[in-house]
């Protein structure tokens, strides 16, 4: 009896040449099948927006090439504001005051560097930067049903708040430190070879309002890269509705669905699509409550001028804020987000130089094959009346922006809205290749803890495992050739 297209399958069966799809329908080997050239405009991932990398430094800093000059000199401005060190207040120059009074970072970029993705600290003792922990307690009934209504993301520790602030202002303490312990261990593959891995485990070090809440949940997060942020929010609902299937219904065993968000941009529940548990629905509200959140200012939609600080929390609540009337009474007036926004809406996904390759091409087989595309969506398009250069797009992101259930090996327990604590949203891929070589540092997974391409793969699970369990038996030319594929990406 013959099986029924994947949705996946069904939405690119008009958009995808053929030899493409190949892979996903068929069970044979078709690395040496591949023509000897990618779909077409694939090089360029972020369309007509891409930019050539002229500078690996600069590889994620580039603006669309849709852009206007007025609106590059816009998009100049933005990233001044995105690599601006916040101060404390009080200080004479209050276009740039306050910072926390509890905070993860000082600037954007502190945690985004370069652009890129962030890393975990290097030694145990080492302070977190562009990695936090989110906090939240185990909801009761009706909190959870509030949380899987999209009218609440999780609850808050009494004493901590949403996150772990791990850097204050001189008159405050800091919440904590970030406390990081691996266990190494190594994996077998089919032919022999020994995989170094390592698992995290996390805790509260030193804190400093009290003893948590006994059913404390921590989620770690790491910085994720900002290209292509505005092609994914110019991606039509419609779009991503057909790829969701929440009940399986084709039998795939891919069962991606929505995380439905309360905006606060919008006042309104909307699926989420940024965010590694797809926790916001605009890139408005993902930046405004990192901007609150992790820096500790004040903004339109997070007006807090003391950030995630609880009541119990007395010297932080009392410490001087930075509203002054020259930012409309807040912290960071609507000219200064909106910049911000402009600026991380049209950072241009790089081109690809070897998206042709023959050994790229042959990964890419093993890519489809294997079945990773089925998560990792090749292509999607932007709505022809997106602004700024941004609609009527075909963009290769490598991701169908929804929740799906990675197993026990990488669950943190942690709901978000109603992303179980094992679901995680598809992250985008592109520009994969370039992560090391932007920040050495640089890690994979939402908490850094896969230092390879490799490691990153071999710990998906759940919906994930077959997918993974394929790559296990592939010998030792295929996953080179797996590897490549990805970093040409």
């Amino acid at each position: 009896m013959t099986r029924p297209l994947s949705r996946s399958s069904r939405l690119c069966l008009a958009r995808i040449s053929p030899w493409l799809l190949a892979p996903l329908l068929l069970s044979t080997p078709l690395a040496l099948a591949l023509p000897p050239a990618p779909a077409a405009g694939e090089e360029q991932p972020g369309g007509t927006t891409s930019q050539p990398v002229t500078s690996i430094r600069a590889a994620f800093s580039n603006p669309s090439a849709t852009l206007s000059l007025e609106q590059k000199l816009d998009f100049l401005v933005g990233q001044s504001l995105f690599e601006k060190l916040w101060i404390a207040s009080p200080s004479s120059t209050t276009a740039s005051d306050g910072l926390g009074p509890l905070f993860n970072a000082r600037a954007c970029s502190a945690c985004h560097v370069r652009n890129g993705r962030g890393h975990p600290p290097k030694n145990p003792d080492d302070p977190a930067v562009s990695l936090f922990l989110r906090l939240g307690r185990t909801p009761d009934a009706e909190q959870r049903r509030q949380m899987e209504a999209g009218l609440l993301a999780a609850v808050p520790d009494p004493n901590y708040g949403r996150q772990l602030q791990t850097f204050s202002v001189q008159t405050v303490p800091p919440e904590g430190r970030l406390g990081i312990a691996y266990r190494d261990f190594s994996l077998r593959l089919a032919d022999g070879t020994e995989v170094a891995m390592r698992r995290p485990s996390y805790r509260i070090l030193d804190p400093a309002y009290g003893a948590p809440a006994p059913d404390l949940q921590l989620s770690p997060r790491l910085a994720p890269p900002m290209i292509g942020l505005g092609l994914l929010e110019a991606v039509p609902q419609a779009a991503l509705d057909a790829l969701a299937d929440p009940d399986d219904r084709d039998g795939d065993g891919i069962s991606g669905r929505q995380n439905l968000v309360w905006s606060t941009r919008e006042q309104a529940v909307l699926p989420g699509r940024f965010g590694w548990k797809a926790g916001n629905a605009t890139l408005a509200d993902q930046n405004d409550s990192a901007l609150a959140g992790d820096i500790g200012i004040g903004n339109a939609l997070f007006p807090s001028p003391w950030g995630d600080c609880t009541e119990a929390q007395r010297p932080c609540r009392e410490a001087p804020h930075g509203n002054t009337d020259a930012q409309q009474g807040l912290e960071a007036a609507a000219t200064v987000t909106d910049l911000i926004l402009f600026y991380s809406r049209h950072l241009a996904p790089p081109v690809r130089n070897d998206a042709a390759d023959p050994q790229v091409l042959a990964g890419k087989a093993l890519f489809h094959r294997a079945g990773c595309a089925a998560c990792h969506q090749p292509s999607l398009h932007t709505a022809e009346d997106a602004p700024q250069g941004l609609g009527g797009q075909r963009i290769w992101p490598y991701s169908d922006l929804l929740l799906h259930d990675m197993g026990p090996q990488l669950a943190d327990g942690f709901g978000e809205y109603g992303a179980s604590g094992s679901e995680w949203r598809t992250p985008p891929l592109w520009g994969l290749g370039l992560a090391q070589r932007l920040d050495p540092r640089a890690g994979y997974l939402h908490d850094g803890r896969a230092r390879t391409l490799l490691e990153a793969i071999l710990w998906h699970g759940g919906e994930a495992d077959a997918a993974r369990q394929k790559v296990v038996n592939l010998g030792a030319d295929e996953r080179r050739q797996l590897i490549r594929f990805l970093e040409s990406l």
